[in-house]
């Protein structure tokens, strides 16, 4: 397909901090019901005094298969029963979404969501239903038929309810602007459209932008797109992400465990220098708080990460500027989990900090040091992460050139739990440096705020020194 413009109108428009809100996928899986969506949405909207709103969480997405009667957890059933209308555009379940009947699809829950002072997304996979293209209903505007305008080839690996469209067809792109009308004009602000990136369809996101761009201007308003997932997605995609997408996953699904955890530390390494208001990078949704309630994997439980390992977490993604998107039922989730993603000093990381990447790692695997550092937007402070993948917590040194600090910061406090931290400093014992001397958790981080003005420093002498 030839390159279609751009579908960002002014990049000064984008927003300046990265997308934020709630997921019903970690939770409900296939089979989120419309009582569960307005659940999580009041109380992104109202707890607290709506702490979690305030702090930007302020988007609630309904994840896969809302077109499903026979949806259930744990997988996709294969020749799924999908519902959709006679221009063969996916419907909602009526029975998970009352508000539907009468052909009103998404447009009351998106309304109610919207009243709460919310944006609504919705997911949808690549191309066209496959019912709908066996039904060969006509593509609206044109003389074509959707049996003429899907790819039967082009299929995704995991799920079975789509083909790809076939972009060199003069129907495609008509039926593809079509339906994003359609569901845009339901009032959603938020467009995550899987099976797009592993492997890397390019002619399928330059339409879904052109599609989206041309919703954008009809009803005059932003849509985020949100691309997925991001197997082995490579940096020579970024500069056509950023032209045709707002976010991309850089990962397959991850969950509540250290590993997934972990590995995102060196992938966030690649990506976050080039994460940032021009699209981002992300690094998945946090699998936090009460999560399998009906879900693709695992039994009902709250998250199996500790405490540690969610602020570590919590801490890669915000110093690497990742959206943030929370995957537990928010009403059942544990009181702790809620005060960490409302966490001001936390969030502020994710909200103004810029220039966020890894600047020291040093160990064996499964007991490295990884440092991470990022500036305020105005380089009156810095946040240094030391983290450790060590299984058992350990004592940390690591030298204040190695994180960006050349010289003696005024003062260093843990954001996390407020208390200063201790520097050596300079002298015979520590080679002539200021020392940063730390005690990190076992899979954990110490989370710091450095407050001063400082430099980068580009030579770190050697880095960690105990």
């Amino acid at each position: 397909m030839p390159r279609q413009e751009s579908r960002r109108v002014d990049p000064r428009a984008a927003a300046s901090r990265p997308p934020m809100g709630w997921n019903s996928w970690d939770s409900y899986g296939t089979t989120v019901t419309e009582d569960e969506v307005l659940a999580n949405a009041r109380f992104l909207a109202d707890h607290d005094g709506g702490a979690l709103a305030a702090a930007g969480w302020d988007t609630v997405v309904v994840d896969i298969q809302w077109y499903e009667p026979t949806a259930r957890p744990g997988g996709y059933n294969d020749a799924a029963p999908v519902l959709f209308d006679d221009q063969g555009f996916l419907q909602p379940v009526p029975a998970r979404f009352p508000s539907s009947v009468g052909g009103h699809g998404f447009a009351p829950l998106a309304a109610a969501v919207h009243d709460l002072g919310l944006r609504f997304g919705i997911h949808l996979m690549r191309g066209i239903a496959r019912r709908a293209v066996e039904a060969d209903l006509p593509v609206p505007g044109t003389p074509y038929r959707t049996g003429e305008i899907a790819d039967t080839t082009s299929t995704c690996a995991w799920n079975s309810d789509c083909y790809g469209l076939r972009h060199d067809h003069p129907g495609a792109q008509p039926w593809l602007d079509a339906m994003v009308d359609h569901v845009v004009g339901w009032g959603v602000d938020f467009l995550k459209v899987d099976d797009m990136l592993a492997p890397y369809h390019r002619d399928a996101v330059e339409a879904l932008s052109l599609a989206v761009r041309r919703a954008e201007l009809r009803h005059g308003r932003r849509v985020v797109v949100s691309l997925s997932p991001g197997t082995e997605l490579s940096l020579a995609h970024l500069e056509h992400l950023r032209e045709h997408a707002d976010m991309w996953r850089v990962s397959d699904d991850l969950w509540d465990r250290w590993p997934d955890v972990e590995a995102q530390l060196g992938r966030m390494a690649r990506w976050a220098p080039h994460s940032g208001p021009a699209g981002w990078a992300d690094a998945d949704m946090l699998p936090l708080g009460r999560i399998g309630v009906r879900a693709e994997r695992g039994e009902p439980r709250h998250s199996l990460l500790t405490t540690d390992e969610r602020r570590a977490m919590l801490s890669l993604w915000c110093l690497a500027r990742s959206p943030l998107f929370v995957g537990g039922d928010l009403p059942t989730s544990d009181a702790a989990t809620v005060a960490d993603l409302a966490h001001p000093g936390v969030l502020e990381v994710a909200h103004r900090s810029a220039g966020g990447r890894e600047l020291l790692r040093e160990g064996e695997p499964g007991a490295e040091t990884v440092v991470w550092g990022a500036a305020t937007d105005d380089a009156s402070a810095r946040w240094v992460g030391v983290f450790s993948t060590a299984a058992e917590a350990r004592r940390v040194r690591v030298r204040a050139a190695s994180a960006g600090l050349p010289g003696c910061p005024a003062a260093v406090v843990d954001v996390w739990t407020g208390e200063h931290v201790r520097l050596l400093p300079a002298d015979a014992a520590t080679g002539g440096d200021t020392v940063l001397d730390v005690e990190v958790p076992a899979h954990g981080v110490r989370l710091l705020r450095l407050d001063g003005p400082t430099s980068w420093s580009a030579g770190d002498r050697g880095g960690r020194i105990g």
